[in-house]
Protein backbone atom coordinates (compact mmCIF):
# COMPACT_ATOMS: atom_id res chain seq x y z
CA UNK A 1 0.00 0.00 0.00
CA UNK A 2 1.33 3.35 -0.96
CA UNK A 3 1.90 5.63 1.63
CA UNK A 4 -0.32 8.55 0.71
CA UNK A 5 0.40 12.49 1.86
CA UNK A 6 4.39 11.91 1.34
CA UNK A 7 6.32 13.88 -1.43
CA UNK A 8 9.14 11.31 -2.95
CA UNK A 9 12.69 12.07 -1.83
CA UNK A 10 14.39 14.36 -5.07
CA UNK A 11 17.31 12.67 -6.67
CA UNK A 12 19.02 13.07 -9.91
CA UNK A 13 18.09 15.67 -12.79
CA UNK A 14 17.05 13.90 -15.75
CA UNK A 15 18.89 16.41 -18.58
CA UNK A 16 21.68 18.36 -18.21
CA UNK A 17 21.38 21.43 -15.84
CA UNK A 18 17.97 20.25 -15.25
CA UNK A 19 15.98 20.16 -12.18
CA UNK A 20 16.71 17.32 -9.81
CA UNK A 21 13.37 14.48 -10.31
CA UNK A 22 11.00 13.83 -9.47
CA UNK A 23 9.41 17.42 -9.31
CA UNK A 24 8.69 18.93 -5.85
CA UNK A 25 5.50 18.26 -4.55
CA UNK A 26 5.15 15.01 -6.09
CA UNK A 27 3.63 12.61 -3.49
CA UNK A 28 3.84 8.90 -3.38
CA UNK A 29 0.94 7.17 -4.80
CA UNK A 30 -0.53 5.93 -7.61
CA UNK A 31 -0.54 9.16 -9.56
CA UNK A 32 3.49 9.42 -9.62
CA UNK A 33 4.00 6.37 -11.92
CA UNK A 34 2.40 8.17 -15.37
CA UNK A 35 5.12 11.42 -14.75
CA UNK A 36 8.22 9.21 -14.94
CA UNK A 37 7.26 7.32 -18.08
CA UNK A 38 6.06 10.61 -19.99
CA UNK A 39 9.43 12.45 -18.68
CA UNK A 40 11.61 9.20 -19.98
CA UNK A 41 10.16 9.68 -23.44
CA UNK A 42 10.45 13.40 -23.29
CA UNK A 43 14.12 13.37 -22.50
CA UNK A 44 14.86 10.35 -24.95
CA UNK A 45 13.48 12.65 -27.84
CA UNK A 46 15.06 16.00 -26.73
CA UNK A 47 18.28 14.94 -25.03
CA UNK A 48 20.08 12.54 -27.12
CA UNK A 49 23.38 13.50 -26.82
CA UNK A 50 23.30 12.03 -23.16
CA UNK A 51 25.39 8.97 -22.64
CA UNK A 52 22.06 6.16 -22.72
CA UNK A 53 18.48 6.56 -22.76
CA UNK A 54 16.83 7.84 -19.95
CA UNK A 55 15.20 4.89 -17.83
CA UNK A 56 11.93 5.89 -15.94
CA UNK A 57 12.09 6.07 -12.17
CA UNK A 58 8.69 3.20 -12.32
CA UNK A 59 8.12 0.41 -14.98
CA UNK A 60 3.84 0.58 -13.57
CA UNK A 61 2.22 1.89 -10.68
CA UNK A 62 3.15 0.28 -7.24
CA UNK A 63 1.32 -1.46 -5.32
CA UNK A 64 1.19 -2.14 -1.90
CA UNK A 65 3.87 -2.76 0.15
CA UNK A 66 4.11 -6.51 1.20
CA UNK A 67 5.57 -7.47 4.31
CA UNK A 68 8.92 -8.61 3.26
CA UNK A 69 9.13 -4.57 2.26
CA UNK A 70 9.29 -5.27 -1.56
CA UNK A 71 7.25 -3.37 -4.00
CA UNK A 72 4.86 -5.61 -6.10
CA UNK A 73 4.05 -3.88 -9.63
CA UNK A 74 0.39 -3.25 -10.22
CA UNK A 75 -0.98 -5.01 -13.08
CA UNK A 76 -0.43 -3.36 -16.88
CA UNK A 77 -3.39 -0.90 -17.99
CA UNK A 78 -5.48 -2.61 -20.49
CA UNK A 79 -6.58 0.51 -22.38
CA UNK A 80 -3.00 0.55 -24.41
CA UNK A 81 -1.65 3.94 -22.86
CA UNK A 82 1.75 5.27 -23.54
CA UNK A 83 4.34 4.03 -21.07
CA UNK A 84 1.91 1.99 -19.78
CA UNK A 85 2.09 -1.75 -21.32
CA UNK A 86 5.06 -4.12 -20.95
CA UNK A 87 6.65 -5.45 -23.84
CA UNK A 88 6.73 -9.51 -23.69
CA UNK A 89 10.36 -10.81 -24.07
CA UNK A 90 12.37 -7.37 -22.96
CA UNK A 91 13.08 -8.14 -19.33
CA UNK A 92 14.31 -5.69 -17.52
CA UNK A 93 18.22 -6.51 -15.52
CA UNK A 94 18.03 -7.79 -12.15
CA UNK A 95 20.19 -5.15 -9.76
CA UNK A 96 20.54 -5.25 -5.67
CA UNK A 97 17.82 -5.63 -3.29
CA UNK A 98 16.05 -2.72 -2.19
CA UNK A 99 15.83 -4.26 1.41
CA UNK A 100 18.83 -6.13 3.46
CA UNK A 101 18.48 -9.67 2.64
CA UNK A 102 15.59 -9.74 -0.25
CA UNK A 103 15.78 -10.63 -4.15
CA UNK A 104 16.94 -8.86 -6.39
CA UNK A 105 14.93 -5.80 -7.44
CA UNK A 106 12.83 -5.55 -9.59
CA UNK A 107 11.71 -8.97 -9.89
CA UNK A 108 11.95 -11.65 -12.65
CA UNK A 109 8.41 -10.70 -14.08
CA UNK A 110 8.54 -6.86 -14.38
CA UNK A 111 9.20 -5.99 -17.77
CA UNK A 112 10.06 -2.55 -19.93
CA UNK A 113 7.25 -0.64 -20.97
CA UNK A 114 6.40 -0.40 -24.32
CA UNK A 115 7.27 3.69 -24.86
CA UNK A 116 10.51 3.50 -23.35
CA UNK A 117 11.82 0.54 -25.49
CA UNK A 118 10.70 2.32 -28.77
CA UNK A 119 12.27 5.87 -27.64
CA UNK A 120 15.61 3.96 -26.83
CA UNK A 121 14.93 1.84 -30.45
CA UNK A 122 14.49 5.57 -32.48
CA UNK A 123 17.50 7.24 -30.38
CA UNK A 124 20.22 4.17 -29.93
CA UNK A 125 22.38 3.37 -32.98
CA UNK A 126 22.34 -0.46 -33.70
CA UNK A 127 25.99 -1.01 -32.63
CA UNK A 128 24.83 0.07 -29.05
CA UNK A 129 23.13 -1.57 -26.83
CA UNK A 130 22.12 0.10 -23.19
CA UNK A 131 20.61 -2.11 -20.47
CA UNK A 132 17.88 -0.32 -18.22
CA UNK A 133 16.63 -0.94 -14.78
CA UNK A 134 13.57 0.36 -13.34
CA UNK A 135 12.72 1.50 -9.80
CA UNK A 136 9.64 2.12 -8.15
CA UNK A 137 8.38 5.34 -7.35
CA UNK A 138 6.88 4.58 -3.82
CA UNK A 139 8.79 5.07 -0.70
CA UNK A 140 10.05 2.25 1.62
CA UNK A 141 8.35 2.08 4.86
CA UNK A 142 10.29 4.51 7.75
CA UNK A 143 11.98 1.04 9.08
CA UNK A 144 13.34 0.00 5.78
CA UNK A 145 16.02 2.24 4.17
CA UNK A 146 16.99 1.15 0.52
CA UNK A 147 21.22 1.53 -0.50
CA UNK A 148 21.51 3.90 -3.16
CA UNK A 149 24.36 2.02 -5.24
CA UNK A 150 25.88 5.73 -6.46
CA UNK A 151 29.43 4.58 -6.48
CA UNK A 152 29.12 2.34 -9.16
CA UNK A 153 29.27 4.75 -12.53
CA UNK A 154 26.87 3.63 -15.90
CA UNK A 155 28.16 0.39 -17.44
CA UNK A 156 27.83 -0.40 -21.03
CA UNK A 157 28.88 -4.29 -21.99
CA UNK A 158 31.03 -4.90 -25.09
CA UNK A 159 33.64 -2.66 -25.04
CA UNK A 160 36.94 -3.94 -25.41
CA UNK A 161 39.82 -2.67 -23.53
CA UNK A 162 37.61 -0.63 -21.10
CA UNK A 163 35.91 -3.45 -19.11
CA UNK A 164 35.49 -3.13 -15.06
CA UNK A 165 37.55 -5.36 -12.69
CA UNK A 166 34.83 -8.02 -11.22
CA UNK A 167 34.21 -8.15 -7.38
CA UNK A 168 31.96 -9.50 -4.53
CA UNK A 169 28.92 -11.42 -5.83
CA UNK A 170 25.93 -9.79 -4.93
CA UNK A 171 23.81 -12.63 -3.87
CA UNK A 172 25.35 -15.72 -1.22
CA UNK A 173 26.44 -18.34 -3.73
CA UNK A 174 26.40 -16.03 -6.91
CA UNK A 175 28.75 -14.98 -9.61
CA UNK A 176 30.94 -12.23 -9.49
CA UNK A 177 29.59 -8.86 -9.97
CA UNK A 178 29.60 -7.28 -12.55
CA UNK A 179 29.24 -10.09 -15.58
CA UNK A 180 32.32 -10.45 -17.41
CA UNK A 181 32.43 -8.16 -20.20
CA UNK A 182 30.97 -5.32 -18.57
CA UNK A 183 32.60 -1.79 -19.35
CA UNK A 184 32.43 1.75 -18.02
CA UNK A 185 30.66 4.12 -19.98
CA UNK A 186 32.65 7.33 -20.51
CA UNK A 187 30.45 10.52 -20.29
CA UNK A 188 31.15 13.85 -20.42
CA UNK A 189 33.11 15.75 -18.07
CA UNK A 190 30.32 18.21 -17.36
CA UNK A 191 27.69 15.37 -17.16
CA UNK A 192 29.86 13.41 -15.12
CA UNK A 193 30.87 16.32 -12.58
CA UNK A 194 27.07 17.31 -12.35
CA UNK A 195 25.85 13.63 -11.56
CA UNK A 196 28.38 13.48 -8.79
CA UNK A 197 27.71 16.62 -6.96
CA UNK A 198 23.53 15.59 -6.99
CA UNK A 199 24.64 12.10 -6.13
CA UNK A 200 26.65 13.48 -2.97
CA UNK A 201 23.84 16.17 -2.03
CA UNK A 202 20.97 14.29 -2.52
CA UNK A 203 21.54 9.77 -2.53
CA UNK A 204 17.99 8.54 -1.95
CA UNK A 205 16.38 6.65 -3.75
CA UNK A 206 15.63 7.92 -7.27
CA UNK A 207 19.60 9.08 -6.96
CA UNK A 208 20.54 4.91 -7.49
CA UNK A 209 17.40 4.02 -9.49
CA UNK A 210 18.93 3.61 -13.18
CA UNK A 211 21.95 7.01 -14.77
CA UNK A 212 21.46 7.53 -18.56
CA UNK A 213 23.28 5.33 -21.12
CA UNK A 214 24.99 6.51 -24.07
CA UNK A 215 23.18 7.59 -26.86
CA UNK A 216 26.27 8.36 -29.14
CA UNK A 217 27.03 6.17 -32.01
CA UNK A 218 29.76 3.16 -31.59
CA UNK A 219 32.46 4.99 -32.99
CA UNK A 220 32.13 8.08 -30.70
CA UNK A 221 32.30 5.55 -27.52
CA UNK A 222 35.55 3.96 -29.08
CA UNK A 223 36.91 7.28 -29.84
CA UNK A 224 36.47 8.62 -26.22
CA UNK A 225 37.80 5.32 -24.75
CA UNK A 226 40.65 5.89 -26.70
CA UNK A 227 40.91 8.90 -24.88
CA UNK A 228 40.93 7.71 -21.55
CA UNK A 229 43.59 5.33 -21.82
CA UNK A 230 46.95 6.06 -21.08
CA UNK A 231 48.39 7.79 -23.63
CA UNK A 232 52.11 7.17 -25.37
CA UNK A 233 54.86 8.54 -23.45
CA UNK A 234 56.43 9.65 -26.80
CA UNK A 235 53.64 10.94 -28.79
CA UNK A 236 54.19 12.18 -31.97
CA UNK A 237 54.76 15.71 -32.72
CA UNK A 238 52.31 18.18 -33.44
CA UNK A 239 54.58 19.77 -35.78
CA UNK A 240 57.04 18.45 -38.65
CA UNK A 241 60.14 18.11 -37.15
CA UNK A 242 62.65 19.90 -38.52
CA UNK A 243 65.85 19.24 -36.12
CA UNK A 244 67.18 15.64 -35.99
CA UNK A 245 69.84 14.14 -33.52
CA UNK A 246 73.43 13.58 -34.39
CA UNK A 247 75.01 10.41 -33.57
CA UNK A 248 76.17 11.82 -30.02
CA UNK A 249 72.56 11.08 -28.90
CA UNK A 250 72.94 7.07 -29.03
CA UNK A 251 76.75 7.07 -28.93
CA UNK A 252 78.11 7.60 -25.42
CA UNK A 253 82.54 7.75 -25.96
CA UNK A 254 84.33 5.64 -23.46
CA UNK A 255 85.31 7.54 -20.45
CA UNK A 256 89.01 8.67 -20.87
CA UNK A 257 91.15 6.60 -17.72
CA UNK A 258 92.29 9.33 -15.07
CA UNK A 259 96.16 10.23 -15.63
CA UNK A 260 98.63 8.75 -13.35
CA UNK A 261 100.05 11.64 -11.04
CA UNK A 262 103.62 11.64 -9.71
CA UNK A 263 102.96 13.96 -6.97
CA UNK A 264 100.68 16.73 -7.14
CA UNK A 265 101.30 16.83 -11.12
CA UNK A 266 100.67 14.34 -14.18
CA UNK A 267 104.01 12.98 -16.14
CA UNK A 268 102.26 15.65 -18.97
CA UNK A 269 102.18 18.26 -16.00
CA UNK A 270 105.71 17.84 -15.20
CA UNK A 271 107.10 17.95 -18.48
CA UNK A 272 105.29 21.51 -18.51
CA UNK A 273 106.83 22.56 -15.22
CA UNK A 274 110.21 21.77 -15.77
CA UNK A 275 110.30 23.62 -19.47
CA UNK A 276 108.43 26.52 -18.24
CA UNK A 277 110.48 26.58 -14.97
CA UNK A 278 113.86 25.36 -16.50
CA UNK A 279 113.12 28.53 -18.96
CA UNK A 280 112.67 30.72 -16.52
CA UNK A 281 115.64 29.89 -14.29
CA UNK A 282 117.65 30.09 -17.38
CA UNK A 283 116.56 33.74 -18.20
CA UNK A 284 116.96 35.10 -14.41
CA UNK A 285 120.98 33.51 -14.75
CA UNK A 286 121.62 35.54 -17.83
CA UNK A 287 120.30 38.59 -16.38
CA UNK A 288 122.22 37.93 -13.07
CA UNK A 289 125.27 37.21 -14.99
CA UNK A 290 124.83 40.53 -16.61
CA UNK A 291 123.64 42.10 -13.55
CA UNK A 292 126.91 41.09 -11.58
CA UNK A 293 129.53 41.28 -14.20
CA UNK A 294 128.49 45.22 -14.56
CA UNK A 295 128.09 45.59 -10.72
CA UNK A 296 131.88 44.23 -10.55
CA UNK A 297 132.72 46.04 -12.71
CA UNK A 298 132.74 49.17 -10.76
CA UNK A 299 135.36 51.25 -8.87
CA UNK A 300 134.75 50.30 -5.25
CA UNK A 301 133.97 46.46 -6.00
CA UNK A 302 136.81 46.29 -7.80
CA UNK A 303 139.11 47.53 -4.85
CA UNK A 304 136.79 44.94 -2.94
CA UNK A 305 138.07 41.78 -5.05
CA UNK A 306 141.45 43.31 -4.45
CA UNK A 307 141.30 42.73 -0.66
CA UNK A 308 138.69 39.72 -0.37
CA UNK A 309 139.99 37.67 -3.19
CA UNK A 310 137.56 34.83 -1.84
CA UNK A 311 139.87 33.23 0.38
CA UNK A 312 142.32 33.84 3.32
CA UNK A 313 145.21 32.33 4.91
CA UNK A 314 144.92 28.90 6.67
CA UNK A 315 147.04 28.75 9.87
CA UNK A 316 151.20 27.35 9.96
CA UNK A 317 149.91 24.30 11.12
CA UNK A 318 147.36 23.65 8.47
CA UNK A 319 148.17 20.31 6.79
CA UNK A 320 148.56 20.27 3.06
CA UNK A 321 146.80 18.11 0.77
CA UNK A 322 143.87 15.27 1.02
CA UNK A 323 144.62 12.40 2.33
CA UNK A 324 143.82 8.45 1.04
CA UNK A 325 141.01 8.00 3.92
CA UNK A 326 139.14 11.41 3.28
CA UNK A 327 138.60 10.22 -0.30
CA UNK A 328 137.33 7.14 0.89
CA UNK A 329 135.08 8.70 3.64
CA UNK A 330 133.39 11.12 0.85
CA UNK A 331 132.52 8.68 -0.91
CA UNK A 332 130.83 6.36 1.58
CA UNK A 333 129.65 9.60 2.39
CA UNK A 334 128.00 10.41 -0.89
CA UNK A 335 126.59 6.37 -1.15
CA UNK A 336 124.63 6.43 2.51
CA UNK A 337 123.17 9.63 1.56
CA UNK A 338 122.00 8.32 -1.71
CA UNK A 339 119.81 5.38 -0.36
CA UNK A 340 118.77 7.84 3.05
CA UNK A 341 117.08 10.26 0.62
CA UNK A 342 115.99 7.80 -1.90
CA UNK A 343 114.23 5.43 0.65
CA UNK A 344 113.34 8.61 2.85
CA UNK A 345 111.23 9.65 -0.44
CA UNK A 346 109.62 6.48 -0.66
CA UNK A 347 108.69 6.47 3.15
CA UNK A 348 106.87 9.61 1.79
CA UNK A 349 104.82 8.11 -0.71
CA UNK A 350 103.85 4.79 0.47
CA UNK A 351 100.71 4.46 1.62
CA UNK A 352 100.10 0.35 2.47
CA UNK A 353 103.69 -0.81 2.90
CA UNK A 354 103.84 -4.44 0.99
CA UNK A 355 106.62 -5.91 3.36
CA UNK A 356 107.17 -5.57 7.47
CA UNK A 357 110.14 -6.46 9.63
CA UNK A 358 109.65 -7.45 13.06
CA UNK A 359 112.69 -7.57 15.54
CA UNK A 360 113.04 -11.06 17.20
CA UNK A 361 113.00 -9.62 21.21
CA UNK A 362 110.02 -7.15 20.23
CA UNK A 363 107.01 -8.26 18.73
CA UNK A 364 105.60 -4.72 19.12
CA UNK A 365 108.45 -3.34 17.21
CA UNK A 366 106.46 -4.09 13.46
CA UNK A 367 107.47 -1.87 11.34
CA UNK A 368 107.79 -1.55 7.45
CA UNK A 369 110.51 -2.96 5.26
CA UNK A 370 111.55 0.45 3.67
CA UNK A 371 111.53 1.69 7.04
CA UNK A 372 113.58 -0.69 8.53
CA UNK A 373 115.84 0.37 5.62
CA UNK A 374 116.28 3.57 5.77
CA UNK A 375 117.25 3.50 9.53
CA UNK A 376 119.93 1.40 8.79
CA UNK A 377 121.87 3.18 6.19
CA UNK A 378 120.92 6.05 9.05
CA UNK A 379 122.82 3.74 11.29
CA UNK A 380 125.72 3.94 9.05
CA UNK A 381 126.26 7.01 8.10
CA UNK A 382 125.87 7.75 11.68
CA UNK A 383 128.97 5.40 12.22
CA UNK A 384 130.71 6.84 9.10
CA UNK A 385 130.44 10.51 10.13
CA UNK A 386 131.70 9.81 13.15
CA UNK A 387 135.19 8.06 12.30
CA UNK A 388 134.88 10.84 9.54
CA UNK A 389 135.10 13.65 12.61
CA UNK A 390 137.47 11.93 14.95
CA UNK A 391 140.00 11.38 11.92
CA UNK A 392 139.45 14.93 10.72
CA UNK A 393 140.66 16.36 14.29
CA UNK A 394 142.94 13.54 14.91
CA UNK A 395 145.06 14.69 11.65
CA UNK A 396 144.57 18.28 11.77
CA UNK A 397 141.97 18.80 8.25
CA UNK A 398 139.35 20.35 10.56
CA UNK A 399 141.38 23.96 9.84
CA UNK A 400 140.37 23.16 6.25
CA UNK A 401 136.50 23.31 6.49
CA UNK A 402 136.15 25.03 10.30
CA UNK A 403 136.59 28.67 9.36
CA UNK A 404 139.94 30.08 11.85
CA UNK A 405 138.88 34.06 10.99
CA UNK A 406 136.47 36.58 10.64
CA UNK A 407 137.25 37.48 6.67
CA UNK A 408 135.59 33.66 5.45
CA UNK A 409 132.29 35.98 5.22
CA UNK A 410 133.94 39.06 2.98
CA UNK A 411 135.40 36.19 0.90
CA UNK A 412 132.34 34.14 0.76
CA UNK A 413 130.68 36.81 -0.70
CA UNK A 414 133.51 37.60 -2.85
CA UNK A 415 133.65 34.15 -4.23
CA UNK A 416 129.85 33.79 -4.86
CA UNK A 417 130.10 37.15 -6.65
CA UNK A 418 133.16 35.75 -8.84
CA UNK A 419 130.75 32.34 -9.81
CA UNK A 420 127.43 34.38 -10.46
CA UNK A 421 129.77 36.48 -13.16
CA UNK A 422 130.79 33.29 -14.56
CA UNK A 423 135.03 34.93 -13.73
CA UNK A 424 135.73 31.72 -11.65
CA UNK A 425 137.74 32.48 -8.31
CA UNK A 426 141.77 31.64 -8.25
CA UNK A 427 141.76 28.30 -6.04
CA UNK A 428 143.56 24.97 -5.40
CA UNK A 429 141.87 22.50 -3.16
CA UNK A 430 144.81 20.90 -2.42
CA UNK A 431 145.98 23.50 -0.47
CA UNK A 432 143.24 25.59 0.68
CA UNK A 433 139.07 25.92 -0.24
CA UNK A 434 138.17 29.34 -0.96
CA UNK A 435 135.36 30.95 2.04
CA UNK A 436 132.51 30.15 0.26
CA UNK A 437 133.34 26.07 0.36
CA UNK A 438 134.58 25.98 3.71
CA UNK A 439 131.23 27.26 5.07
CA UNK A 440 129.16 24.74 2.99
CA UNK A 441 131.16 22.28 4.20
CA UNK A 442 131.07 23.49 7.62
CA UNK A 443 127.43 23.81 7.58
CA UNK A 444 126.98 20.16 6.23
CA UNK A 445 129.11 18.39 8.56
CA UNK A 446 128.49 20.10 11.59
CA UNK A 447 124.98 21.63 11.30
CA UNK A 448 122.72 19.86 8.93
CA UNK A 449 124.21 16.06 9.71
CA UNK A 450 123.57 16.32 13.31
CA UNK A 451 120.15 18.22 12.71
CA UNK A 452 119.07 15.14 10.57
CA UNK A 453 120.54 12.51 13.61
CA UNK A 454 118.22 14.12 15.98
CA UNK A 455 114.82 14.36 14.14
CA UNK A 456 115.62 11.28 12.89
CA UNK A 457 116.32 9.49 15.96
CA UNK A 458 112.57 11.10 17.40
CA UNK A 459 110.78 9.82 15.07
CA UNK A 460 112.40 6.18 14.78
CA UNK A 461 111.32 3.38 17.13
CA UNK A 462 114.24 3.84 19.15
CA UNK A 463 112.75 7.07 20.92
CA UNK A 464 110.94 6.05 24.51
CA UNK A 465 107.86 6.24 24.11
CA UNK A 466 106.74 6.36 27.75
CA UNK A 467 108.42 9.46 28.32
CA UNK A 468 105.99 12.43 28.41
CA UNK A 469 107.95 14.94 30.20
CA UNK A 470 110.82 14.17 27.63
CA UNK A 471 107.99 13.78 24.61
CA UNK A 472 106.56 17.19 25.70
CA UNK A 473 109.49 18.86 25.42
CA UNK A 474 110.29 17.57 22.41
CA UNK A 475 107.47 16.59 20.24
CA UNK A 476 107.64 14.48 17.41
CA UNK A 477 105.68 16.83 15.28
CA UNK A 478 108.44 19.49 15.23
CA UNK A 479 111.23 16.95 14.68
CA UNK A 480 108.52 15.90 10.90
CA UNK A 481 108.60 19.81 10.12
CA UNK A 482 112.55 19.58 10.39
CA UNK A 483 113.93 16.64 9.19
CA UNK A 484 112.69 17.11 5.73
CA UNK A 485 113.74 20.24 4.71
CA UNK A 486 117.11 19.42 6.01
CA UNK A 487 116.88 16.60 3.49
CA UNK A 488 116.15 19.03 1.17
CA UNK A 489 119.43 21.32 1.87
CA UNK A 490 121.42 17.91 0.92
CA UNK A 491 119.61 17.25 -2.10
CA UNK A 492 120.09 21.35 -3.14
CA UNK A 493 124.30 20.62 -1.52
CA UNK A 494 124.72 17.71 -3.67
CA UNK A 495 123.63 19.21 -6.91
CA UNK A 496 125.51 22.19 -6.81
CA UNK A 497 128.33 20.20 -5.12
CA UNK A 498 128.79 18.20 -7.67
CA UNK A 499 128.23 20.91 -10.55
CA UNK A 500 131.18 23.15 -9.56
CA UNK A 501 133.27 20.27 -9.38
CA UNK A 502 132.70 19.45 -12.77
CA UNK A 503 133.29 22.83 -13.96
CA UNK A 504 136.06 23.96 -12.72
CA UNK A 505 138.55 21.95 -13.51
CA UNK A 506 136.77 18.41 -13.72
CA UNK A 507 139.96 16.06 -13.82
CA UNK A 508 142.08 18.08 -11.46
CA UNK A 509 139.29 18.23 -8.76
CA UNK A 510 138.65 14.25 -8.95
CA UNK A 511 142.17 13.39 -8.43
CA UNK A 512 142.11 14.88 -5.65
CA UNK A 513 138.66 13.73 -3.88
CA UNK A 514 139.13 10.21 -5.44
CA UNK A 515 142.56 9.29 -6.27
CA UNK A 516 144.25 11.84 -3.48
CA UNK A 517 146.41 13.10 -5.96
CA UNK A 518 147.79 16.45 -6.08
CA UNK A 519 150.14 19.36 -6.05
CA UNK A 520 150.78 23.04 -5.03
CA UNK A 521 150.61 23.91 -8.58
CA UNK A 522 147.30 24.30 -10.02
CA UNK A 523 147.80 23.13 -13.31
CA UNK A 524 149.18 19.79 -11.93
CA UNK A 525 147.43 16.60 -12.70
CA UNK A 526 144.86 18.51 -14.92
CA UNK A 527 145.34 15.65 -17.84
CA UNK A 528 145.42 12.62 -15.37
CA UNK A 529 142.38 10.29 -15.86
CA UNK A 530 142.70 8.42 -12.68
CA UNK A 531 140.42 10.21 -10.12
CA UNK A 532 138.18 10.21 -13.59
CA UNK A 533 137.54 6.50 -13.47
CA UNK A 534 137.50 6.27 -9.96
CA UNK A 535 134.66 8.44 -9.89
CA UNK A 536 132.74 6.45 -12.57
CA UNK A 537 133.07 2.89 -10.53
CA UNK A 538 131.25 5.28 -7.81
CA UNK A 539 128.62 6.04 -10.21
CA UNK A 540 127.93 2.51 -11.15
CA UNK A 541 128.00 1.14 -7.24
CA UNK A 542 125.54 3.94 -6.03
CA UNK A 543 123.69 3.34 -9.55
CA UNK A 544 123.61 -0.36 -8.50
CA UNK A 545 122.67 0.12 -4.64
CA UNK A 546 119.82 2.95 -5.98
CA UNK A 547 118.59 -0.44 -8.05
CA UNK A 548 118.79 -3.25 -5.22
CA UNK A 549 116.98 -1.38 -2.92
CA UNK A 550 114.08 -3.23 -3.09
CA UNK A 551 112.00 -5.46 -0.79
CA UNK A 552 113.36 -8.75 -2.95
CA UNK A 553 117.42 -7.88 -2.44
CA UNK A 554 116.68 -6.20 1.31
CA UNK A 555 114.33 -8.69 2.52
CA UNK A 556 116.93 -11.57 2.89
CA UNK A 557 119.41 -9.19 4.68
CA UNK A 558 116.61 -8.58 7.05
CA UNK A 559 116.09 -11.68 8.15
CA UNK A 560 119.31 -12.15 9.71
CA UNK A 561 118.38 -9.11 12.02
CA UNK A 562 114.59 -10.00 12.09
CA UNK A 563 111.13 -11.33 10.97
CA UNK A 564 110.31 -10.36 7.34
CA UNK A 565 106.32 -10.88 6.93
CA UNK A 566 104.02 -9.81 4.48
CA UNK A 567 101.45 -8.25 7.19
Amino acid sequence: MALSGRALRRGLPRVVGGEPWPPAGVPAGSGAAAAPAAAATQVAASAPEVAAPVLADAVAAPGAVTPAGLHEPAAPEQDGGAGAASVPGVALRRGLPRVPGGEAWPSASVSAPQSVVATSAAVEPPQVTAECEAAPATVAPPSVVATPDAANPPLVAGEPGAELRRGLPRTAGGDAWPPAGTARILAAPAVAAETADAGATSPGPAASAVPAASAEPASAVTEAAAVARPADPRAPLTVPRTVWPGRAAFHRPPAKPEPQRVGPFTKAQWAGVVVIGGGGLLVAAALAVLFVRAFLSLPFMQDFLAAYPGEYHLPESAPVGIPAWLGWQHFLNGFFMLLIIKTGLTIRTEKRPAVFWTPRRNKKGKTSLTIWLHQSIDLLWIVNGLVFVVLLFVTGQWMRIVPTSWEVFPNALSAALQYVSLDWPTENGWVNYNSLQQLAYFSTVFLAAPLAFVTGIRMSGVWPKKAPKLNAAYPIEWARKVHFPVMLFFVVFIVVHVALVLSTGALRNLNHMYAAQGSTDPTAYADNWLGFWMFVLSLVAMAGAWIAARPLVVAPIARIFGTVSGR
